[in-house]
């Protein structure tokens, strides 16, 4: 008994460095403070969470899927200073990673299948569960499963992480599937590593999260192309289940780069956006797009991610250049309570987020967290976006700048990078240059700025830092950096 209790102090202590050495990495929570506030939601006695995903319910109900393999439905969580309820619905689930609803039933992904479950006698508590696709194998604990929501047509996707995150030893496993409204399941994409969230981008494309490993030198958000190779060869052995997708690609290069290895292999798909390691998260997850229709301030229509491991929300656009996803990434929020697996926009406009500490270092240290991120109604001065532009670039913000500083071409610091694309873990960053900015061209309305720039790297990360930025009435950026994944320049 001492034994255990000293081995778990040993381990507590070695996560409590762990987190320390996270460190802040934005250093803008304080002031993050002033326009999204942070409101922890209690939970009632006897309820335990480890949130997976989120749906909201007709009702105004949230519905959250956990770890734990429940559904739990929350009401109250709105409230200036919410004192929930909350009830059972389901139980017996395995690790509830997606979550949807459609004509009065719960449509849960769980490791081992998508399950339609629903309440037949009106009691409240599910009592009818039907198997809608159980399409993939599943041997091992560190085999996950990743849930969309429908889309348009009604189908829905999964996205089948790695066995033990290196093999492919059960069917499918490092594919994306979909699922019709009739139940067929279609292979789709081979090549994926360990997502942690699916689902559509601002376009209604769908999309996925890919963690950092091997043949992925950082985070990124991916385009689920059908027909598709995300990137990584380990499950080509399923070819052979899945004559719709054609054979099997070529085998990439490794060690070699992105934009080299996709002229080789034409199913190849470009990380449409990179999330730089530690600048931008360390293990993003489940995504959303706001669609607040302005109660989340001025950033509707964008997707908004979580970080597992740095405990914090960002953000990230995207756009179709040439045939080809790509876009960029922003800072959004930080100083959240633990380590954040789904994030969800409540009818009400009110960004929910959720997760678990169990499992893998993470800087927030708190277990049983539920919470809320309110716009407090103040806008803050921000990189609202950027587009790619033949010549340059196009950088919105989410209030007029400052006219004179806007117009001088040394407001603007880029550097370009890429990553090592190779069957090792992780890459550093590789291959620098620096851009130069020839000219700045200020909107009328003070709220773009046209950047004419020198050097443009194709299949390079552009990194914008502006730290000396102002608007129109004074104020620093919230945040004085973004990073644009340059797949394709636009033709003139």
């Amino acid at each position: 008994m001492i034994v255990r209790v000293l081995f778990l102090l040993c381990l507590f202590m070695l996560r409590v460095r762990a987190a320390e050495s996270f460190g802040d990495t934005w250093g803008t929570a304080e002031r993050e403070e002033a326009f999204y506030r942070i409101v922890n939601v209690p939970m009632p006695d006897g309820v335990y969470l480890e949130a997976g995903s989120f749906v909201s319910l007709p009702d105004g109900r949230l519905a959250v899927g956990t770890r734990r393999g429940e559904i739990l439905l929350f009401s109250g969580i709105s409230e200036e200073k919410p004192r929930p309820q909350v009830t059972t619905f389901a139980s017996g689930l395995d690790e509830v990673l997606g979550l949807a609803w459609r004509d009065g039933a719960f449509f849960a992904t769980h490791a081992t299948e998508i399950s339609r479950i629903s309440d037949t006698n009106g009691d409240g508590r599910a009592d009818r569960y039907d198997t809608v696709s159980d399409a993939w194998g599943f041997g091992h604990y560190h085999e996950y499963a990743l849930g969309s929501k429908f889309d348009a047509a009604g189908n829905l996707y999964v996205a089948l992480g790695l066995s033990e995150s290196y093999h492919s030893k059960a069917l499918f496993r490092g594919w994306a599937l979909k699922i019709s409204p009739d139940g067929k399941t279609v292979p789709i994409c081979s090549g994926l590593r360990s997502p942690l969230g699916v689902g559509e981008n601002e376009h209604g494309e769908m999309f996925y999260v890919e963690s950092q490993g091997p043949w992925n030198g950082s985070c990124s958000l991916k385009h689920l192309k059908p027909g598709g190779f995300m990137g990584h060869p380990v499950s080509f052995n399923w070819y052979a289940f899945a004559p719709e997708m054609g054979p099997v690609p070529v085998m990439p290069n490794s060690p070699s780069r992105m934009e080299t290895e996709r002229k080789r292999v034409p199913e190849l798909v470009p990380y449409a956006v990179v999330f730089p390691y530690k600048k931008m998260g360390r293990s993003i997850s489940a995504f959303e797009v706001c669609r607040a229709g302005g109660k989340f301030g001025p950033f509707d229509n964008q997707i908004f991610l979580g970080d597992y491991t740095l405990s914090m929300v960002m953000r990230a656009t995207t756009e179709k250049v040439n045939g080809v996803w790509q876009g960029a990434c922003y800072p959004f929020r930080e100083g959240l309570g633990t380590g954040i697996l789904a994030v969800h926009f409540t009818t009400d406009g009110k960004l929910i987020s959720g997760g678990t500490n169990r499992g893998w270092p993470v800087r927030g240290m708190k277990d049983n967290l539920l919470q809320r991120i309110d716009w407090t109604g103040r806008t803050p001065f921000e990189i609202l976006e950027i587009r790619a532009q033949p010549d340059g670039f196009t950088v919105r913000f989410t209030r007029p700048v400052d006219p004179l500083q806007a117009a001088r071409p040394e407001s603007y610091a880029l550097q370009t990078y890429t990553h090592i694309y190779h069957q090792g873990y992780g890459s550093p960053e590789v291959d620098q240059t620096r851009p130069v900015v020839a000219s700045a061209e200020v909107a009328p309305d003070g709220r773009s700025v046209r950047l004419r720039v020198r050097g443009l790297m194709q299949g390079h990360v552009h990194e914008f830092l502006l730290p000396e930025f102002k608007s129109s009435d004074g104020e620093l950026l919230l945040h004085d950096r973004a990073y644009y994944t340059l797949n394709e320049i636009p033709k003139p």
